[in-house]
């Protein structure tokens, strides 16, 4: 892919970080909402906290969750990172494609099982797949965001080898 101009590449890293902080601290207010919900004193009060988290997932958690390795792709292909030049950036590649893949399956079907209780009037229980799921996305996240500001590892195989091409 051709290198992104400069103006081009900084306003797409301002998309990517925003986005990507944006879906962490989403998930933090999801967990939020996980434990409320799961500690509540009445159903009343569950399925509120599930409803919100039925409102977040639908209008925010997918879009931020797709929008983020999509702005990812583009940045990381349009500069001289590379997609599979640097460790550091393979790994937030796979780790991303995991946690939305988890997130519009896995969470999304949780939520909407929590809801569909509320919903029919059946007691809900604490629900843990909506504790740990966000529990667990949060740690990814947190750990995304501390190995692109650190960028551990060095180069992959591949960028080695492009490495050696270019400096011949």
């Amino acid at each position: 892919m051709q290198q992104l101009t400069r103006p081009v590449r900084r306003g797409l890293r301002v998309v990517h970080v925003v986005v990507s902080v944006g879906w962490l601290g989403l998930s933090l207010g999801m967990l939020a909402l996980g434990i409320t919900g799961a500690v509540a004193d009445s159903a009343e009060e569950a399925g509120a906290m599930y409803r919100s988290m039925n409102v977040l997932g639908d209008w925010l958690l997918i879009p931020i969750s797709l929008l983020a390795p999509a702005s990812g792709i583009v940045l990381s292909l349009g500069t001289p990172w590379g997609l599979a030049r640097h460790r550091w950036v393979y790994v937030k590649f796979w780790l991303t494609l995991v946690t939305t893949g988890a997130t519009a399956f896995a969470l999304r079907a949780s939520i909407d099982a929590a809801v569909a209780d509320v919903v029919a009037g059946r007691a809900v229980g604490a629900t843990t797949d909506l504790i740990v799921a966000p529990s667990v996305s949060l740690g990814v996240y947190t750990f995304l965001t501390a190995i692109s500001v650190t960028k551990p590892w060095g180069l992959t195989a591949r960028g080695r080898r492009l490495r050696a091409i270019k400096h011949r």
